[in-house]
């Protein structure tokens, strides 16, 4: 099996593998160690690569709050190589926070500045990272006027953890009017059930990292490679050449000769792919040619069209692709420019020079892979021409090799979620979210709750029912007959303000990872998404909520 990819791109968010002639001119010398940062950071390196490594570094995070479940958040934040964060917290620590916090020390903690005793420790694990100390309160930096609010837009994400309502709700308003403002992510934690959404504006993802390959275009393949798949001489090649031709060119081949004797058609009905497997099975030299192996697994490439995915497709219609006005973000620039390549090819996107492993030798695979790397350096010059403004060369590069999966979300304003009926209506009559709404809704009453001064002694399940009864649609399944809701609203009622280390430890892992994906633009971070009526048909958008039950030891996204 030729492998001069494998080993290296399994390693990988992504399964393509890199010019072959790139990977080697790569090797270093032997005595040529890597450099301190590339040893601390190999294994997310391969995650995310320099690129997205550099946006780590440059982002600035503020953290509202000193509490464990938001120094744990940091603490994985902080391990990766962030540039920069703060902690804006006015309260001391307390018993309570000495005995779940592992970023305070102990019991010398107590009494001392929350945020002041926690940004020294986090400091200790990772001394790349810059980390400062806010002993103010978000009302007094709020109520400062402009400076204040020029200091919160400074940053690149806002994080907060079981935030008063009322506060959070100015916060959050702040950010969602003001343009190019920081995303904001909310984290609520009580016990063992917990929450967290992400609030932002629009998020580009040209690196989603989609697990769908690329089409190699076998169904219709460029002439510098029908040419040369038309050219070898199968029936005469010695028997070693024989088993190491890739599957791509025996597919063309085949495709070709079926064309020849069936008016041109493809195989369309079972028993003409069944025929055409065995035809090319029958070419077989050996009966151990893997390579033929290879082939007849992939024969469903040369009937399936190479088309563009309709996820694409969907992003054409955006108004920064339709309007007169030329964008002046890359992104959009070269979304322009794809709907135009599109247009003019017949309907495929670039192709790429990323070819996956295969049964070859090293001389045939290099040859194929300079074919599709000079078939790939052209479209893209083509689709460089379509370019209404210049964009810089790494970006075009990036978004050629991945346009085949390229992502565009839509934020939503936190607490929308919770004032659209509509939407919870259709999450409510699917049947299919009903534990993890409920969830959602009970944590929404607890945080107005506990924002109104309402003693944590004092909740009562018809409290809880009551501030949620006039969020639901008229129709609505009775609250106290759903056991999803009662089991809810009982862990909050048990522990509406316990920040157990566990919980602590498992958001922070979660809530960090969505961070990064914000942070870097590469993966796919929660979001909204359409709202499913019981007939199937779209009404709404629902939050893109997700929520944690370390009890039931599940999660859910709502």
């Amino acid at each position: 099996m030729h492998e001069p990819l494998s080993t290296a791109s399994t390693t990988m968010a992504n399964t393509d593998s890199q010019d072959i002639e790139t990977a080697t001119a790569a090797i270093s010398p032997v005595n040529a160690a890597p450099d301190a940062k590339t040893r601390r950071y190999d294994r997310q390196l391969r995650l995310w690569a320099a690129t997205g490594q550099a946006a780590l570094e440059s982002c600035r995070i503020l953290v509202i709050g000193g509490s464990a479940t938001a120094t744990s958040v940091l603490k994985n934040l902080v391990l990766p190589g962030i540039g920069h964060f703060t902690i804006l917290d006015s309260e001391n620590v307390s018993p309570h926070d000495a005995g779940n916090n592992f970023f305070l020390d102990g019991p010398a903690s107590i009494g001392k500045n929350r945020a002041e005793e926690a940004v020294k420790l986090l400091l200790e694990l990772n001394d790349s990272v810059e980390g400062m100390a806010d002993t103010r309160n978000l009302e007094d930096v709020l109520a400062s006027g402009k400076d204040g609010i020029d200091w919160i837009l400074s940053f690149t994400i806002v994080i907060t953890h079981n935030m008063e309502s009322s506060l959070l709700g100015k916060l959050s308003n702040l950010l969602w009017q003001t343009a190019g403002a920081p995303s904001l992510v909310v984290v609520k934690t009580a016990g063992f059930l917990a929450e967290f959404s992400l609030q932002f504006h629009e998020h580009p993802i040209i690196e989603s990292h989609n697990e769908t390959a690329p089409s190699l275009r076998i169904d219709n393949a460029f002439p510098e490679l029908k040419e040369h798949a038309l050219s070898l001489d199968l029936e005469n090649m010695d028997s070693t050449d024989h088993a190491h031709v890739p599957y791509v060119v025996l597919l063309i081949r085949a495709l070709e000769d079926w064309k020849q004797s069936h008016n041109g058609a493809i195989p369309k009905t079972y028993p003409e792919k069944k025929e055409f497997k065995a035809k090319l099975l029958s070419s077989k030299h050996k009966f151990d040619e893997e390579n033929f192996d290879e082939a007849e697994g992939q024969a469903y490439r040369t009937w399936t069209p190479s088309t563009v995915p309709s996820e694409i497709k969907s992003l054409f219609t955006l108004a920064q692709v339709t309007s007169s006005a030329v964008p002046s973000e890359p992104f959009f620039l070269l979304l322009r420019a794809l709907k135009k390549f599109v247009d003019a090819s017949g309907g495929f996107l670039p192709m790429t020079s990323s070819l996956p492993d295969m049964k070859a030798s090293t001389t045939t695979y290099i040859h194929l892979q300079k074919l599709y790397k000079a078939r790939a350096e052209k479209e893209k010059a083509e689709l460089v021409s379509y370019l209404e403004t210049p964009v810089p060369q790494d970006i075009v590069d990036s978004f050629v090799k991945n346009c085949h999966g390229i992502v565009f979300l839509e934020g939503r304003r936190y607490g929308e979620l919770d004032e659209d009926k509509v939407a919870l209506g259709n999450i409510l009559a699917s049947g299919m979210q009903t534990r993890d709404i409920y969830t959602h809704l009970a944590f929404s009453a607890l945080s107005h709750f506990l924002s109104t001064s309402t003693s944590p002694a004092s909740l009562t399940a018809e409290a809880f029912a009551s501030y949620v009864r006039p969020l639901l649609p008229e129709g609505s399944p009775p609250l106290e007959d759903q056991e999803e809701w009662t089991n809810a609203v009982g862990e909050l009622i048990r522990s509406p303000t316990a920040d157990p280390p566990n919980t602590a430890a498992f958001m922070g892992g979660l809530v960090a990872q969505e961070v990064i994906k914000l942070i870097t633009k590469q993966y796919v971070p929660i979001h909204p998404v359409p709202a499913i009526k019981s007939d199937g048909k779209q009404e709404g958008r629902t939050g893109g909520v997700c929520v944690i039950d370390l009890i039931g030891s599940w999660t859910g996204t709502v």
